[in-house]
């Protein structure tokens, strides 16, 4: 269904899950053993897995803090998309990546629910790709001191809100983990 012609295959995208980025996020374990397992179907399926990675002043390349979770480990042939805006698709090749691969459709897991992930659900969607959000692969730190909802609120809102996305000749959807087929 994407708008982008002769586009049709899919992408599972794992957004920013970076030591500093999940460190105290909630469900952190679950969270990267759903995209642990997602990523290990979508290998043995033959579907592209790309990785993105934030950096910007408070998390600084080449430092342990900006380094992948040692629990997901991308292969050498998997492309790292490297990007300083919340839109993984905002100033960063991920457009190019995924055009080589003739993908037009996403499948979104990663960090952070209220920040990088929505801001690359949406720019994905207007942009003209199927957007599909993991509903149990992507996850939050306690903002709430910065008068955000609680963690576990927001991720549940977003799933919530991301189901009822429309536009023309696109879908938005939110999935559970286990039923991604690939």
């Amino acid at each position: 269904m994407t708008t982008l012609p002769d586009r049709p295959n899919s992408a599972l995208v794992v957004i920013d899950v970076q030591n500093d980025v999940v460190a105290d996020s909630v469900d952190r374990d679950v969270v990267l053993e759903n995209i642990n397992a997602l990523v290990k179907r979508a290998r043995a399926a033959g579907v592209d897995v790309v990785w993105v990675q934030h950096h910007d002043d408070n998390l600084v390349r080449d430092t342990e803090g900006w380094s992948l979770v040692p629990e997901l480990v991308p292969t050498e042939s998997e492309p790292v998309v490297h990007k300083s805006y919340g839109d993984s698709l905002g100033d960063t090749d991920l457009e190019s990546v995924l055009a080589e691969r003739g993908v037009g459709a996403l499948i979104v897991t990663g960090a952070q629910t209220d920040a990088c992930v929505r801001s690359t659900l949406h720019g994905g969607f207007v942009r003209g790709y199927d957007v599909t959000l993991v509903s149990d692969a992507h996850t939050t730190e306690d903002l709430r001191p910065y008068g955000a909802p609680a963690p576990e609120a927001v991720v549940a809102h977003t799933n919530l809100y991301w189901q009822y996305q429309t536009a023309p000749g696109r879908r938005a959807e939110v999935v559970p983990a286990e039923s991604i087929e690939f």
